[in-house]
């Protein structure tokens, strides 16, 4: 039912947004889920019509899980700098993904090979950082890069280095995720 619960908050984040006369009671969401006060650190994706259309996301816990999910929705939805921002129009073909990350946890590494060796792939999430370059790749990522050395490679690119990088050693985290999808019509009803 958690599950449920969280997808609904994406959704009545983005809706309210969209629709001012629209109300989400948050405060009765929460005083039935407490656990939605504690912190927490979420991705929400949206995908159009099978494409993707927004994702933005929490790697550190900072804010409660619930506020963590209203922000990164209306993010994903209005504010992703590589899209427009969402038009109701969309809502009929619109997915909802929120993924809730654990905790990252550094990972030990003498050499890129052992690197390799580390890697969990379908399961790790990762974040790269070192040399003034960061960035993640979720696990879902998989799904599209599904060896180690290319989701490795593309995870430099996206922290705006390249694969030489990781000759500099850089700090590597993985972390996992309890990723929730549905189609944006499934959960009008919640």
């Amino acid at each position: 039912m958690l599950d449920t619960i969280l997808l609904r908050i994406a959704k009545s984040a983005i809706i309210s947004r969209l629709d001012p006369s629209y109300s989400f009671d948050e405060e009765a969401v929460v005083s039935e889920y407490p656990y939605l006060k504690k912190d927490g650190a979420c991705f929400v994706t949206l995908h159009y019509d099978k494409q993707l259309r927004g994702c933005i996301g929490s790697i550190i816990a900072h804010r409660s899980l619930v506020d963590d999910i209203i922000q990164n929705a209306l993010s994903a939805a209005f504010s992703d700098p590589r899209f427009s921002p969402l038009r109701a129009s969309e809502l009929d073909a619109l997915d909802i993904e929120v993924s809730v990350l654990t905790p990252p946890e550094i990972i030990e590494y003498t050499d890129y090979d052992d690197l390799l060796s580390k890697i969990e792939p379908h399961k790790d999430g990762l974040i790269l950082q070192g040399g003034g370059y960061q960035g993640t790749f979720l696990p879902q990522v998989w799904d599209d890069i599904p060896r180690v050395e290319q989701f490795l490679e593309h995870l430099s690119y996206k922290a705006g280095g390249n694969p030489s990088i990781y000759q500099q050693h850089p700090t590597m985290y993985r972390y996992h995720v309890d990723a929730i999808e549905e189609r944006y019509d499934a959960i009008l009803s919640l």
